[in-house]
């Protein structure tokens, strides 16, 4: 006889061989498949972390981004902050300026980005007409940030006049990074996207507004398009970080536009950028060269298309001679029946 451990084992044998199996090249060949979640490989930066490196006199590193794949590459990169600008207004979005960005674009593109950039810490540019009637109005709007917007920090533009501001917001636990200088939502005041501080006044007021900021509870300051000299004595004269953008190497640490410097964004090119690639350039000659493929029919290639079983193709093929030759005796009735 045979033993109850065999049988049962034969049981389960038969069981596992009823199952159905799909074909090698259903899996091998199909590309359509979900994003995986980004595995955070090191530690993630927090403000303890830069403000460790602000102690050890550490250079910081920033670079915005503003979709999924910025924000990924920024990760991967091992940049430290990653600012979502509302540049991308300009470089993304295609406005001549930053102010027609909504909340609701902004926190569209946040998500995008904090669904790539794990590691980085993630600031939010509050948007122009946001957070400048009042406090209780950049409160909120600041609560939306890091809620819905899954960001670590919020920044906005502005010195003295935005310093209760900033302690309103900071007050509640959120970090707020503040902006003097250049400040691009307010460039139609400023006369355009111009240099500041060079003038003695000019920098006078420049340093009461990153004293202001940073008694108001600021943990980090942006200066923007200002000589060195002053963006240096400004840093030397504060207890908070400064990140620098066309401000000189003597700032706590650096900020670009990604899009500037990978040259995404062509239309012109800020002074203070540093041009790494031209991927512009590189993106429109594979373009051309698909172009190209597309119209001799060298693209798509047989390793670019999906297999099919001979067998199944043929049955296929077998089916529809049938099908076509019953229409074809049916039309042919039908005519003669006219």
């Amino acid at each position: 006889m045979m033993s109850v451990t065999r049988l049962r084992t034969l049981v389960l044998a038969q069981k596992v061989l009823s199952r159905p199996i799909m074909p090698v090249f259903a899996s091998r060949f199909y590309s359509s498949r979900p994003v995986e979640p980004v595995a955070q490989t090191r530690s993630k930066v927090s403000i303890k972390t830069i403000q460790t490196m602000y102690r050890r006199k550490e250079a910081i590193s920033m670079m915005t981004a503003q979709d999924y794949p910025s924000g990924l590459v920024v990760d991967k990169a091992g940049i430290d902050i990653c600012l979502v600008g509302d540049s991308l207004a300009m470089v993304t979005l295609g406005y001549d300026s930053t102010n027609p960005l909504t909340v609701e674009d902004m926190l569209h593109h946040c998500r995008a980005v904090a669904r790539g950039c794990k590691s980085p810490f993630v600031i939010a540019d509050l948007p122009y007409g946001s957070y400048e009637a009042s406090p209780d109005d950049a409160v909120r709007v600041s609560l939306r940030f890091m809620k819905e917007g899954n960001c670590d920090a919020v920044k906005l533009e502005g010195g003295i006049e935005m310093a209760e501001t900033i302690h309103r917001i900071s007050r509640i636990g959120i970090p707020v990074i503040g902006h003097i200088g250049l400040t691009p939502q307010r460039q139609s005041a400023l006369g355009g996207f111009r240099v500041q501080g060079k003038t003695a006044k000019q920098a006078t007021a420049l340093l009461r507004d990153a004293l202001a900021v940073q008694e108001a509870g600021a943990f980090a300051i942006v200066i923007e398009a200002v000589p060195e000299e002053i963006a240096g004595y400004i840093t030397q004269k504060l207890k908070v970080p400064t990140i620098g953008i066309g401000a000189g190497v003597q700032c706590s640490g650096q900020v670009l536009v990604q899009n500037d410097a990978l040259g995404l964004f062509d239309k012109f090119v800020p002074k203070f950028t540093k041009q790494y690639c031209n991927l512009n350039q590189i993106i429109v000659n594979a373009l051309k060269e698909y172009h190209q493929d597309v119209k001799s029919r060298q693209f798509p290639a047989p390793q670019n298309t999906y297999p099919i079983d001979p067998i199944q193709l043929e049955k296929f093929y077998a089916q529809e001679r049938e099908k076509n030759g019953v229409r074809d005796q049916e039309e042919e009735r039908a005519a003669h029946a006219m």
